[in-house]
């Protein structure tokens, strides 16, 4: 019989592929907004309806669709209408990037009243990076649609295209688009070893199996060493990699690559290269590393950077100080976990140029580091980025653009690489800390000394290393007043996967060490820890001590003691108020911590934007980074419309594509709401002159009696629709366009803070660990949009909560990644986040006083919850995760009367009155 069904109300009759699943069968079908985030049936982002019924069509063999209705986020409307769901999750913006949204949409589109009275188990087969689930389950619950209801009219006022576009699935990310003629497919040869030379590749095999068109090796590859970080500064940054070199240094960095016809002839080939190696000694841990004993991993030895800085006299601190706490904290390793892996889909256009078409929070850093490697001059190279799913980081790297290019150049043709789920957790991960704390203070609280020792294990290859040490050291301790530091920190080689830029880039491990050190000298000197931190953190107007050689020291204004005020108030009022507890033995605390974010990036960042107005009177804008999920599409949309007294749905943004701006580093260390935007904000003012001067001119009118509204310019009384102002600069050969810049080293950098307070219950049989209170205070200066901004913090908080309580990148003996899926590297669902209260420390206030706010967010998540771990049990836990099972065996121990010490060092740190 012959295979047919029905898709989005039409017939369909082309057979699917011998095992093809319909995830990949839909999407050849042109249905894009049907996502890959694992392929293995963890995350719901592939989620569509057959009969009516919802599946991950990951897991759904394709030929099974035989005779049956199969609907995807692209056909849940019907005539325009929008389904009720849809028009919810639109209204509400319930999404940040957006990758899981049409999976979402399709899971709520399908529940019953029962299933919609208990989300967390309705939803638990679908995940989001970006949000922390509280619009997605306010969305699901404002849209009543039954089993079966197609649609209803959208109510309301009219839906931003970008916004339907999202929650439709037609919003196109890097990979939503048919495939090229022609193409071919790269899949990747990964070493099994930690530490090994290649003597010998033997890649006959390979080349006979049908479909595969090369395999390339060291041999293809060009001598240059780069760094994969992107930065602006990038000599900052070690070049220590090549594209394919003949030295491998972590269990799974990439070899060989294969260049087929199809996916499953590039890793047929892949499973027959041969290859040789010599087994090389591995280190293991940085404390290893900076043995003099220990074998180098690179040819300049295990140190990627260093640091040292004393700051007056910490002996003498520590003489006059009446508390002392010397502690030693472990961060551990974790991922990004965004949905959309990283992909690049390379090809010679007919304009001669290279087009690199890629998951990339960085275009013009991509095309400049691309250029460098392989000696082309940069405008043979086009690079561009559609929104991108996720990022948190890890795509301010360039992982899979450097080995597309390779491919396509030797091929001639295009080529398309997708990293799976497996891959994504070898790529980039965050860097793991040890942190030796000793922390004094006089009886008052004042603190007299401060000491670090910092151990950073940046992996096999140094990218982010550097920067990351510098930034964590500078970023946490810029947050204390206390006359005598010394910091000792040591970015270090391993023969583990590389860490890279991760949200917080190093100051939430940091700061995990010293805001728990805080609270521990607090609870000794019979302190409470919130004045504990009035007396030792800056107050307005005081100047941050800068523990780096180099830049201006920020100075405090009203925000860290601003956050301070709102937890303090939110806290009261939940005295007395205690939640129903799960059970009456569990064990109640409460913790908070605070952190300090630079208002400006350290790295020379430079943002850039052009406006021009248009023959119809509205308005193009161009921006140098891709949305993925920081919502600065919609800031500098309001921006700029603001700036040009029209309305936001007259502003067409586009981003992303290095043919638009001259330069721009990227987005990234939230400079979407503070340099991208005033770069917005300048542009739009220099357009918003010109087009006053030219009306002036071209009526004649005294320029100071010129006004620009919404569709006209308004000289003297006399409107002048902008079709007109636009044409009049044309026939004077003129182009109302303008262009701004704005370059983090020509100001002057403040601090934004962030204060995170917990309250948490704690089951002594088991661990378990439930959190009953979450209160955020954010230091955001100007909100432009509350509601979104909020989300963004209650994703940050929920994923803070994911790498403190569960997340954790495991390794075998040998070095190799047992955590491969989503199910074994399991991120928060949403039964795991609670409702997160988000207070704004109201701003002095003036357009464009953004601060960074969404990715700082993240950073006092740990400490807070390991405060709040520490009251409830008494235990000073030191090292993350906070697992059930350990926080469980140290109840067991501390209820045994053991010491802490005898099992394994947690709790290892040390109070005790200085004299």
């Amino acid at each position: 019989m012959a295979f047919t069904f029905m898709l989005n109300g039409r017939l369909v009759r082309e057979q699917p592929a011998p095992g093809q699943c319909l995830r990949t069968y839909l999407r050849g079908q042109g249905c894009f907004g049907v996502k890959k985030g694992c392929d293995s049936g963890d995350c719901g982002a592939c989620t569509v309806h057959v009969d009516g019924i919802p599946v991950h069509s990951c897991l759904y063999p394709a030929l099974r669709a035989q005779g049956r209705a199969v609907t995807t986020a692209e056909g849940l409307s019907e005539d325009s209408r929008l389904h009720p769901v849809q028009q919810a999750f639109a209204a509400v913006q319930a999404f940040q990037c957006g990758y899981c949204t049409p999976g979402f949409v399709m899971t709520a589109a399908a529940m019953t009243p029962a299933e919609r009275a208990d989300l967390p188990q309705a939803l638990k087969g679908n995940l989001c990076r970006c949000t922390g689930y509280r619009c997605i389950t306010q969305a699901i619950r404002a849209s009543t649609p039954a089993r079966g209801d197609t649609g209803g009219t959208a109510a309301g006022a009219p839906l931003a295209a970008e916004v339907e576009d999202v929650v439709t699935g037609r919003a196109r990310f890097t990979l939503d688009h048919p495939d090229p003629a022609g193409l071919l497919h790269v899949k990747l040869v990964r070493s099994a070893h930690q530490h090994a030379r290649i003597v010998g590749i033997d890649i006959t095999e390979a080349l006979a199996v049908p479909g595969v068109h090369s395999v390339l090796t060291h041999h293809d590859a060009p001598k240059a060493c780069f760094s994969t970080a992107l930065h602006e500064l990038a000599d900052e940054d070690p070049a220590d990699i090549r594209v394919l070199d003949d030295v491998v240094r972590y269990a799974g960095q990439r070899v060989a690559a294969v260049v087929a016809d199809s996916e499953a002839a590039a890793e047929e080939g892949c499973r027959r290269v041969r290859i040789t190696y010599q087994t090389l000694p591995a280190v293991t841990g940085p404390e290893e590393a900076l043995s003099a004993a220990a074998p180098h991993i690179h040819p300049s030895g295990n140190v990627v950077d260093e640091l040292h800085t004393v700051l007056g006299d910490i002996d003498a601190g520590l003489a006059e100080a009446d508390f002392c706490y010397e502690g030693t904290f472990r961060t551990h390793r974790v991922q990004h976990a965004a949905l959309e892996t990283h992909a690049s889909l390379v090809w010679e256009g007919d304009d001669g140029r290279l087009h690199v078409h890629t998951a990339t929070q960085a275009p013009h850093l991509t095309r400049r580091l691309l250029a460098t490697v392989f000696g082309l001059p940069p405008k043979r190279l086009h690079v561009t980025a559609a929104r991108v799913g996720g990022a948190f980081g890890g795509k301010q790297e360039m992982l899979t653009e450097d080995i597309a290019v390779l491919a396509a150049l030797r091929t001639g043709r295009p080529v398309k690489l997708e990293y799976t789920r497996a891959e994504e957790f070898t790529a980039t991960t965050r860097h793991p800390f040890q942190v030796r704390v000793k922390i004094a203070a006089r009886r008052d609280g004042t603190l007299t000394a401060l000491r670090l020792h910092v151990l950073c294990d940046t992996g096999a290859y140094g990218n982010h290393g550097p920067a990351v040490l510098r930034n964590a050291c500078t970023g946490t301790l810029s947050l204390y007043r206390c006359p005598n530091v010394t910091v000792d920190g040591w970015a270090l080689y391993t023969n583990n996967v590389p860490a890279g830029a991760f949200r917080g880039y190093g100051i939430g491990q940091v700061a995990f060490a010293v805001e728990s050190a805080l609270d521990e000298l607090a609870r000794t000197a019979g302190i409470d820890p919130l004045t504990m931190r009035r007396k030792a953190y800056l107050h307005p107007g005081q100047t941050a001590h800068a523990p780096t050689a180099g830049g201006t020291p920020p100075t405090a204004d009203h925000g860290i003691t601003g956050c301070l005020d709102l937890i303090e108030a939110a806290r009261s009022q939940r005295e007395g108020t205690l939640p129903l507890l799960p059970g009456p033995s569990w064990l109640v605390g409460e913790g908070t911590a605070v952190t300090i974010t630079h208002t400006l990036p350290s790295d020379g960042h430079i943002a850039q934007a052009a406006v021009t107005l248009r023959p119809d009177g509205t308005y193009d804008v161009y921006t140098g980074a891709p949305e993925f999920g920081s919502q600065a599409t919609t800031a500098h949309r309001r921006i700029a419309a603001t700036a040009l007294a029209t309305t936001v749905e007259r502003i067409h943004l586009h981003q992303g594509d290095t043919d638009l701006l001259t330069h721009d580093t990227g987005g990234f260390a939230s400079t979407g709401s503070t340099l991208a935007a005033r770069a917005v904000q300048d542009a739009c003012q220099r357009l918003h002159t010109a087009m006053l001067d030219m009306a002036a001119a071209h009526t004649g009118t005294n320029r100071s009696v010129c006004r620009l509204r919404q569709d006209v310019v308004d000289c003297a009384g006399r409107p002048l629709p902008l079709p007109l102002v636009h044409q009049a600069a044309r026939d004077a050969d003129r182009k109302l366009a303008a262009t701004a810049s704005c370059d983090a080293t020509e100001g002057t950098p403040g601090l934004a803070a962030n204060a995170q307070w917990i309250r948490l219950a704690v089951d002594p049989a088991t661990g378990v660990v439930t959190i009953l209170d979450s209160i955020h205070a954010s230091d955001a200066g100007t909100v432009l949009d509350p509601q979104q901004l909020r989300s963004q913090i209650e994703g940050a908080v929920a994923q803070g909560i994911g790498t403190t309580l569960m997340e954790n990148i495991r390794t075998d003996q040998h070095g190799r990644l047992t955590t491969t899926q989503l199910r074994t590297y399991p991120i928060p669902h949403v039964s795991d986040v609670p409702h997160t209260d988000v207070h704004f420390v109201p701003p002095p206030g003036h357009l464009c006083g953004a601060k960074p706010a969404s990715e700082a967010a993240f950073n006092p998540v740990a400490p807070a919850l390991a405060n709040a771990l520490r009251d409830a049990t008494g235990i000073r836990f030191t090292t993350l995760p906070l697992r059930a099972d350990t926080i469980w065996a140290q109840l067991n121990a501390k209820q045994a009367g053991l010491s802490a010490a005898a099992q394994g060092g947690i709790g290892d740190g040390e109070s005790h009155r200085a004299r």
